[in-house]
């Protein structure tokens, strides 16, 4: 049932803006599943879903990485997300739109660059621990090439 269910949650959200957790259970329940808001927050974390801003509205989305490449939607999400960038040694402090860091902050994690070891998101700030000051230079003139490509 599981997997039914995921599916049809990628399948709502690529058709529908959909906005909350109780927005995509009504949809869910609509569609045959009963599911309560705990099931449905579960899902979501399990998909790895994330909330953007697209058209002034937040939505859900699936970011995942097929096979290993990154993706037009990681892309895509730093473009829209990205505001600044400031390097403090190996600390790379990326501020965002409000309320897209989380989203900006897992579209990097997806990507493996060996250099980062991780990132911590709040709402429109994202701390990036880096291996080493070198390596900081290194992946801010990376997301410089993808943000401008």
């Amino acid at each position: 049932m599981k997997p039914e269910r995921h599916a049809k949650i990628i399948e709502i959200i690529g058709q529908y803006a959909v906005e909350t957790q109780e927005e995509l259970a009504e949809r869910l329940n609509g569609a045959g599943f009963k599911v309560t808001q705990a099931t449905v927050s579960r899902d979501i974390r399990e998909l790895k879903l994330s909330k953007v801003m697209m058209d002034g509205k937040q939505r859900y989305v699936a970011v995942q990485n097929e096979a290993g490449r990154m993706g037009e939607k990681y892309i895509g999400i730093l473009r829209e997300g990205f505001v600044s960038m400031s390097m403090a040694q190996n600390i790379l402090v990326i501020k965002t739109v409000s309320g897209m860091a989380m989203a900006v902050g897992a579209a990097l994690d997806a990507m493996h660059w060996g250099e980062v070891v991780g990132c911590i998101a709040g709402d429109d700030t994202i701390f990036c621990a880096i291996r080493s000051t070198d390596d900081t230079l290194l992946v801010m003139e990376k997301l410089k090439k993808l943000i401008k490509s």
